[in-house]
C-alpha cells in the first residue's frame, strides 16, 4: 500500500489507541505514514478538546464558588449566591457542569438551547 493510498480507518483507530494507552504492543506494523500522521493529528486534536473542556469546567467552578464554606454547600445554596452577572456565562458552559449543577440550572432557569 503506497501513501498516496486511503488512509484505513481501522489502522488509525489501533495507533491512536496504543498512543492513549501508551502501549506500543498493539501497533499495527504495516501503518502508512498518512495513516501514522492521520493518527497523530486525531491524538493531539482530542487533547486539545480534552484541554479545553477542563478549562470549561473550572471556569464553571470559578463562577459557582464565589465564596468559602463551612460544610459543602448544595447545588441550591450555590445558585442561591450565585450573582445574576454568572447566569449567562454559565448558560454557555452548560456541558462543562457537574450533572448536579446541571439539573439546578435547568430547574431555575431551562436548559440552553445549545445543550
Amino acid at each position: 500500500m503506497s501513501e498516496t493510498e486511503q488512509v484505513r480507518p481501522e489502522v488509525v483507530a489501533a495507533i491512536v489507541t496504543a498512543l492513549q494507552q501508551t502501549d506500543p504492543s498493539n501497533l499495527p506494523a504495516d501503518a502508512t505514514r498518512a495513516e501514522k500522521d492521520a493518527a497523530k493529528d486525531e491524538y493531539l486534536s482530542g487533547m486539545v478538546a480534552d484541554r479545553a473542556q477542563r478549562d470549561r469546567q473550572s471556569r464553571a467552578w470559578e463562577l459557582l464558588l464565589t465564596r468559602g464554606h463551612q460544610e459543602p454547600p448544595s447545588w441550591q445554596v450555590l445558585f442561591d449566591e450565585l450573582p445574576e452577572s454568572s447566569v449567562a456565562e454559565l448558560g454557555d458552559l452548560y456541558d462543562a457542569l457537574p450533572e448536579g449543577a446541571q439539573a439546578e440550572y435547568a430547574r431555575r432557569y431551562g436548559a440552553p438551547v445549545s445543550a
